[in-house]
């Protein structure tokens, strides 16, 4: 009995951590070791994207109103449509809309809603969506000049 008593108060003594020295390291190497915690200053990056409707809305063919009306209630945000709130900022200059993030937004996000406006208003067959550079698209026409040529000279 005692040999077992002695055995159980030897468990109790490792689980509540007053062991003695010569038994501290055999229980160190079963711990994990501590991490440390190290704070970090996070920096609220601010996001800038454009998207230059020019040439479409010369042409008459496209209103930068509608766009920016279909970018406010599509644009999701946490999984839902239209909660903007102030993390993102759309502001329309003339031709062009700025996107102003303080959260993470994917460029390719924008393109994709942009395109998917297109197919709405049935000008996806006219205009193609271009990164004229890092944080600029721009709406462009196909060029369908090589095939009309191309037609005239089988003639």
């Amino acid at each position: 009995r005692s040999s077992l008593f002695l055995l159980a108060l030897r468990l109790v003594q490792l689980n509540e951590g007053s062991v003695d020295s010569s038994d501290r390291r055999s229980a160190r190497a079963k711990m994990p070791a501590k991490t440390k915690k190290t704070s970090k200053k996070v920096k609220k990056q601010q996001l800038k994207f454009v998207i230059d409707c020019t040439h479409p809305v010369e042409d008459g063919i496209m209103d930068v109103g509608l766009f920016d009306q279909f970018l406010h209630e599509r644009l999701k945000v946490n999984g839902k449509k239209g909660n903007l709130g102030n993390d993102i900022k759309i502001t329309r200059e003339k031709e062009k809309i700025h996107v102003v993030s303080e959260i993470p937004l994917k460029k390719s996000y924008l393109k994709y809603l942009t395109k998917k406006f297109l197919k709405k208003h049935n000008l996806r067959d006219w205009l193609r969506v271009v990164a004229s550079n890092k944080t600029t698209y721009e709406l462009r026409y196909f060029q369908i000049n090589n095939e009309e040529e191309e037609n005239e000279e089988a003639e």
